[in-house]
């Protein structure tokens, strides 16, 4: 799931069973709020990050035992409970804090390598917390969900090269811009170049291998679970097919899903959980 807004949550909302709906927004509550401690307003970054530390160390509260500071328990007390009902891990919710904490220092990525390392926290830890809530953490399970996770949040940032621009980031890495021979100044300018094409093209494959990697994980989950996984990785196709429709113009075309979208995408998760 992408970290951007947690933007998949609300379908998660939707199709989880009631008894872990309560988890569900106990952890897009933690995951958004310390999101937008590090992306929101015009914080400084010292006060960001001391924001963050805040969060660090009322995760370690909960990992001693210890009640978190008394204006964080709107966060962590529902926090504090889910993990304990669920026996859930504390490591993924550390690793999007160090994604978090990333966003606030780091604003390039020098090659692929890196970039999937920051995907690794910023984004797998959701699938990993979900596998846990249905007690299906198996080394497979887990290895698909991260390709999933980590292919998801590449569509996020191939769709949002422009919005991220303007906030001073660029998530394509910099060995492709120097391959395939576009500047930074082509990003700024909103150039759409053969060379520009080539290089996007290349970058939606990649996600698009990631999704479909990882895609067989949804024969091995129950109903719920595995019909919301079909969900999200036929909208990643979708935003993907939707970039290549618009020749890769992200400046000018950027890709939503409307309601006819989910309309058709639920009509091919229904048809391939039947299959």
């Amino acid at each position: 799931m992408a970290v951007d807004h947690y933007e998949n949550f609300p379908v998660a909302s939707l199709l989880l069973p009631r008894r872990l709906r309560p988890a569900v927004r106990a952890i897009y509550r933690y995951a958004r709020s310390a999101d937008d401690i590090a992306d929101e307003g015009v914080l400084s970054d010292a006060v960001r990050l001391a924001g963050l530390a805040r969060y660090r160390g009322a995760l370690q509260c909960i990992g001693t035992g210890q009640a978190p500071e008394a204006e964080l328990a709107p966060v962590f007390a529902p926090l504090a409970e889910a993990i304990a009902r669920h026996q859930l891990p504390l490591m993924p919710f550390f690793d999007l804090l160090s994604a978090f904490e990333q966003d606030v220092t780091v604003t390039r990525y020098d090659d692929y390598a890196s970039l999937l390392d920051y995907c690794a926290r910023s984004a797998n830890p959701v699938g990993r917390l979900m596998l846990a809530l249905y007690g299906a953490s198996t080394p497979d399970n887990l290895r698909d969900a991260d390709a999933i996770c980590t292919g998801l949040q590449l569509v996020n940032f191939w769709q949002d090269v422009q919005s991220d621009w303007h906030r001073g980031r660029v998530y394509l890495p910099l060995a492709d811009l120097r391959q395939y021979g576009v500047a930074e100044e082509d990003l700024a300018a909103g150039r759409i170049t053969p060379q520009w094409r080539a290089l996007m093209a290349f970058e939606s494959q990649r996600a698009a291998s990631l999704l479909h990697s990882g895609a067989t994980l949804a024969g091995r989950l129950p109903g719920r679970i595995a019909l919301e996984l079909r969900l999200v990785v036929e909208g990643g196709m979708r935003i993907l097919r939707r970039l290549e429709q618009a020749d890769y113009d992200v400046f000018l075309h950027r890709p939503e899903l409307r309601a006819r979208d989910w309309a058709a995408m639920f009509c091919r998760a229904i048809l391939k959980s039947l299959t």
